[in-house]
C-alpha cells in the first residue's frame, strides 16, 4: 500500500490529532518498513547501531519543522494527492535570469499569477564555487542562500508569501554529489580519514581502473572519464559528473544520515517538492555501469519514507533522463510500488515529441507509449518540451527499427536536424557533449529557436514565423493536456530566442547548454499587449489554454489517459476520460493540411450534442465532407460534456 495513502488514513483515524501524536503514529506505522529497507544496503550485523541513529535522528528532525508546516502537512495529507490536480501548472527558472534575486523574483509573482503558473522550480540558489560549478550543480551546501541570491530571510519570506497565494515551490536536492568545496570534501583534502569515506576515493588506481571499464562518460568532451586526482590527498576521486563535482559514497550509512538531515533543514524553508537530481547514478558497484542499480531504489525508497514521517506534505521528484522501462521503476515496483517518488520526469515525451517535429510523423510516439507500464494510481508526471539541460536522443533502438528506420542513422538525422546540419531544417540548435566514438551526441537550443522562430525572424518570412508560432503552441498545448503537471521553461511562454552570450563568459563558453538559459526580457513582456508581435501570440494563447485546463477536472491526473491511432501517421491523438466528460486532443505534426476520419471520435460520444467545442479556439468544429481537418500544425482540444 502506498505509505502516503497509510499515513492518511493514520490522519483520520487518529483520536489525539496533534502533529506530534501523529508523527509517532506514523513512526511506529512505517518502523518495520524502514528498518527493511535499511537493512537491505546496511546490514544489520555491522550497522545495528547505526540504525538505532537513525530512529534517534527522525524525531529530532520533525522538533525541526516549525509547527505552520507541520499543520500544512496535516492538511496536505487530508486534501490527497494535490500534485495530482489541474489546477497545478509549473515554471522552471533561474533566479539570477529572470529578475535577478530572490527579492526581484518575489516582485513578479503577479506575473505568474497572470499567466496562471503557481508552481515554481528554481534552479540552485545555494553556495557554490566562483568559477565552473554546473550551473549551480556544485554545490558547497545544502540549506543556506548564496549571496547573490539573497538570504536565508528573504527565502523564508518568498515560501511565506508563497502560502498565501497557494504557490508551491521546488528546489533542488543535488543527492548524488558535492562540490570538491564542501565542507566535507574540504576535511577530505586535509586527511581526514572519515571524511575521505563520504566519497570513492582510492590510493590504487588500478581500483578505478576496473571500475572504467564498465562505466559509460556522462560529459566525454568536458570531463572525460569517472576519476579526478586530487594531489593534497594524493588519492583518487570519483567525479562522475565534472572533476569539482565529488560523488557521495552511499555504502557508507553516516552518509545517508548526514544527507537526510541536510535534506530536511532543506524543506524546513518551506520547500513543497524535492527534485532529487541525477537520483540514478547514486549507488555504485564495479563491473557495473553504476546506474539504476537496485541498491539505488532501495536508497531512494529510504529517502522517502523518512522524509514522509518527518513533512508528510513534502513530496519528491525524481530526476531520471533514462529509458523509459528505467524511468517507471522510480515510482517503485513490487513491495516498494508508490512508495519511491510521487512525480517524475516524462523525458520519453518530450524527447518524442522533437522527433515527431524533426520528421513530422508520430510514429515512433505512438510505439513507445504502447509499450510502457502504467504508472502507479498516486504518482504523476512532470510533462515539458525542454528545461535547462539538453535534449537526449534515448530512444529505444528495437522501436526505430520497427517503424523501419537504422538507429544510428536516424539519430545523425535529428542531430543534423536540429543542429544546423541540414539547409532546409528551419531549427537553429547547438551540439552538446559530441562523441565521436559513438556517434552519440545531444541538442541544445530555446524552444522558440528550435522550432524555426529565430530563423523566421531573421529571414523575415510571415509563412515560416506562424508556422513556427503553431509549432510552440501546439507542444504547449500537449504538455497543458497531457496526464501530470506541465512545466514551462521561463521565457518558452513568449517565444524567448537563444542567448549566445555565454560565448563571452569563460566558465560558460564551453558548456552550450547555456544557450537556452536565456534572460527574462521584461520590456518584451512590457508589450505584449501589441497583438502583431510574434511573443504576444504565444503568451495570450498559453494563458488561454492554461485557464482551460484549471476549469475542467477532466485534467486531474486519476490515471485517465488513452492514445488513440487514427490512420493518419502526422497526427497524434490522445483522450483525457471521465465519468460525464471527456477530452479528445488531436494534434498535426506535419506542414501541410491533414484530415482525421472521425467516425471513431463519433463513437467515443464527441459529436453526440452536435459539434463538439474546440477548447483552443474557443468554438464548435465543423466536418466538411465526412472528413475532420487539420491545418498545419494546429492542435485541438476537443471537450466532451
Amino acid at each position: 500500500m502506498n505509505q502516503t495513502a497509510v499515513h492518511r488514513l493514520i490522519s483520520s483515524q487518529a483520536k489525539e490529532k496533534s502533529p506530534e501524536n501523529l508523527f509517532n503514529l506514523r513512526l511506529n506505522a512505517n518502523l518495520g518498513h524502514i528498518q527493511h529497507l535499511f537493512h537491505s544496503l546496511y546490514p544489520e550485523e555491522k550497522y545495528h547501531s547505526t540504525f538505532k541513529n537513525l530512529l534517534s535522528l527522525l524525531p529530532k528532525l520533525f522538533a525541526s519543522r516549525t509547527e505552520e508546516l507541520k499543520l500544512q502537512d496535516l492538511e496536505r495529507l487530508s486534501y490527497g494527492n494535490w500534485y495530482q490536480s489541474e489546477q497545478m501548472v509549473g515554471m522552471q527558472l533561474y533566479v539570477e535570469h529572470f529578475n535577478k534575486n530572490l527579492k526581484g523574483l518575489k516582485k513578479k509573482l503577479p506575473y505568474f499569477k497572470e499567466l496562471g503558473v503557481n508552481f515554481l522550480h528554481l534552479m540552485p540558489i545555494t553556495p557554490r564555487p566562483k568559477g565552473e560549478n554546473d550551473g549551480g550543480y556544485a554545490v558547497n551546501n545544502y540549506y543556506e542562500v548564496d549571496k547573490k541570491y539573497g538570504t536565508t530571510k528573504e527565502l523564508l519570506s518568498l515560501t511565506k508569501e508563497l502560502r498565501s497565494e497557494d504557490m508551491f515551490l521546488m528546489l533542488d536536492f543535488v543527492v548524488n554529489h558535492t562540490s570538491d568545496e564542501f565542507s566535507w570534501a574540504k576535511k577530505a583534502k586535509a586527511g581526514n580519514k572519515k571524511y575521505q569515506d563520504y566519497y570513492y576515493t582510492f590510493s590504487d588506481d588500478s581500483i578505478l581502473k576496473e571500475y572504467e571499464k564498465s562505466m559509460p562518460e556522462v560529459f566525454p568532451e568536458i570531463s572525460p572519464g569517472n576519476f579526478t586526482f586530487n594531489p593534497e590527498m594524493d588519492r583518487w576521486v570519483m567525479t562522475v559528473f565534472n572533476s569539482y563535482q565529488w560523488d557521495l559514497n552511499y555504502t557508507n550509512p553516516e552518509v545517508f544520515l548526514e544527507m537526510l538531515t541536510n535534506l530536511v533543514k532543506m524543506v524546513n524553508q518551506g520547500v513543497d517538492v524535492v527534485r532529487f537530481d541525477a537520483l540514478a547514478f547514486l549507488w555504485k558497484k564495479m563491473g557495473t555501469i553504476s546506474q539504476n542499480l537496485p541498491e539505488t531504489h532501495v536508497l531512494v525508497s529510504l529517502f522517502r519514507m523518512c522524509l514522509q514521517i518527518v513533512a508528510p506534505g513534502v513530496i519528491v521528484l525524481a530526476e531520471a533522463i533514462v529509458a523509459p522501462k528505467e524511468i517507471i521503476k522510480y515510482f517503485g515496483e513490487g513491495l516498494r510500488k508508490g512508495n519511491e517518488c510521487e512525480i517524475a520526469y516524462n523525458a520519453s515525451l518530450m524527447a518524442l515529441l522533437w522527433n515527431s517535429i524533426a520528421t513530422k510523423k508520430t510514429l515512433l510516439l505512438h510505439k513507445s507509449y504502447t509499450n510502457i507500464a502504467t504508472k502507479p494510481v498516486d504518482c504523476t508526471w512532470i510533462n515539458y518540451i525542454r528545461c535547462h539541460d539538453d535534449i537526449g536522443l534515448g530512444y529505444d533502438d528495437k522501436h526505430i527499427q520497427e517503424v523501419g528506420w537504422n538507429p544510428q542513422q536516424h539519430r545523425k538525422f535529428l542531430l543534423d536536424y536540429y543542429c544546423q546540419n541540414l539547409d532546409w531544417s528551419p531549427a537553429m540548435g547547438l551540439l552538446f557533449m559530441y562523441n565521436p566514438k559513438t556517434g552519440d551526441g545531444r541538442i541544445t537550443g530555446s524552444a522558440a529557436s528550435l522550432l524555426g522562430l529565430e530563423k523566421a525572424l531573421v529571414s523575415k518570412n510571415n509563412k515560416l514565423i506562424n508556422e513556427a508560432i503553431s509549432k510552440i503552441i501546439m507542444l504547449h498545448g500537449i504538455i497543458l493536456a497531457y496526464g501530470g503537471i506541465p512545466m514551462v521553461y521561463a521565457g518558452d511562454e513568449i517565444g524567448t530566442l537563444n542567448d549566445y552570450s555565454f560565448k563571452e563568459d569563460v566558465a560558460k563558453k564551453d558548456d552550450s547548454r547555456w544557450v537556452n538559459r536565456p534572460k527574462q526580457d521584461w520590456n518584451l513582456i512590457s508589450n505584449l499587449e501589441d497583438k502583431t508581435l510574434a511573443q504576444s501570440k504565444i503568451f495570450k494563447t498559453l494563458k488561454k489554454l492554461i485557464a482551460a485546463r484549471k476549469k475542467y477536472p477532466v485534467f486531474a491526473d486519476n490515471n485517465n489517459l488513452v492514445i488513440h491511432r487514427t490512420g493518419n501517421d502526422h497526427i497524434f491523438a490522445f483522450e483525457r476520460t471521465g465519468e460525464n466528460s471527456g477530452l479528445l486532443v488531436l494534434c498535426n505534426f506535419d506542414e501541410t493540411q491533414q484530415v482525421v476520419e472521425p467516425s471513431w471520435i463519433r463513437k467515443l460520444g464527441y459529436f453526440s450534442k452536435g459539434g463538439p467545442k474546440d477548447l483552443v479556439l474557443d468554438k464548435k468544429i465543423v466536418v466538411n465532407s465526412g472528413l475532420l481537418s487539420l491545418k498545419p500544425y494546429q492542435i485541438v482540444w476537443l471537450k466532451k460534456g
